[in-house]
């Protein structure tokens, strides 16, 4: 079976070429087609080339981990991010469909309005308060009409390659004696690795069961704010001997208010996972356990 990866270059997409692996031949494109095998174009901005590319490859399995994801720079380029992450999935969708392949792509938080405390459930009503949580929520609408689809919505993706919070916050903790980190918006870290072995797992089975096709939450369990956060991968940092100036105890909160930005934040950001676990029968570990892990594995940079 040849599975089609779009994305390569990202955090998610790099993960998605190992666990996926094993369900077939991965053919893995980036953005940039001279880096692509026979110069497939992986360019989402260039519909009439996707569309081209996947009727060469003529994959069994589409697997998009590409997208627009400059939250604020979206709010003054709504046109790219609308190509980007709703119609490029559309072309997807329909080659897809036409081929009788599956579609996987991935979703955000962002789909929702933030209100209230309660974890979103996938038929919650959506409210998105960005342009990029817009031009995901169509994207998702237009990759649902593949009917052989997994849409994971996930929230707060890192990994140990690449940047990410935890990275910022530890290069600002050795120069800094003191953090804010904003405290009233709410989610889950959630690995790229966890997000790339769910798919696999969850690919693998829906290819004996499609009538589990559809759309799914996925992020870690638990769930903190971004201070909270802060505080423990410092806390963490520190047990591993890094050497920072600032240390948990001297982060403080701050308000969404008190940090405006092009883009407006949901501050709720949890995810109900109920009905991904039930389908697939999946144990989601606690945040805590793969941030720490992630911690472990830069620590070499460390200097």
């Amino acid at each position: 079976m040849k599975i089609l990866l779009f994305g390569r270059g990202g955090q998610v997409g790099w993960e998605l070429q190992r666990s996926l692996s094993v369900l077939g031949e991965v053919i893995a494109l980036d953005f940039d087609a001279t880096q692509n095998p026979q110069q497939l174009c992986g360019d989402f901005s260039n519909l009439a080339g996707l569309t081209e590319t996947i009727r060469s490859v003529k994959p069994g399995v589409i697997v998009n981990a590409a997208a627009h994801t400059a939250v604020d720079k979206a709010e003054s380029e709504p046109g790219l991010a609308r190509t980007l992450n709703a119609l490029a999935p559309a072309v997807l969708a329909t080659e897809a469909e036409a081929l009788g392949a599956w579609l996987v792509h991935y979703s955000t938080d962002y789909v929702f309005d933030g209100s209230g405390t309660q974890p979103w459930r996938e038929d919650d009503a959506t409210g998105p308060l960005s342009v990029y949580g817009q031009t995901k929520l169509e994207g998702e609408q237009a990759v649902a009409t593949c009917r052989r689809h997994l849409i994971f919505r996930t929230s707060w993706v890192y990994a140990a390659r690449g940047g990410n919070f935890a990275k910022t916050m530890l290069r600002l903790a050795k120069d800094r004696e003191a953090l804010t980190v904003i405290a009233d918006q709410f989610g889950a870290p959630t690995s790229a690795e966890l997000l790339a072995d769910v798919t696999a797992h969850a690919l693998r089975v829906a290819l004996h069961k499609p009538e589990l096709a559809g759309l799914y939450h996925c992020v870690a369990s638990g769930e903190t704010s971004w201070h909270g956060y802060a505080r423990y991968v410092l806390a963490q940092a520190q047990a591993l001997g890094w050497s920072l100036k600032a240390t948990a105890d001297k982060v403080a909160p701050i308000a969404t208010a008190s940090y405006p930005t092009p883009a407006q934040r949901p501050l709720n950001s949890r995810l109900d996972t109920t009905r991904l676990k039930n389908a697939f029968e999946l144990t989601l570990p606690h945040w805590q356990v793969q941030v720490q892990r992630m911690l472990q594995e830069i620590s070499g940079e460390n200097t």
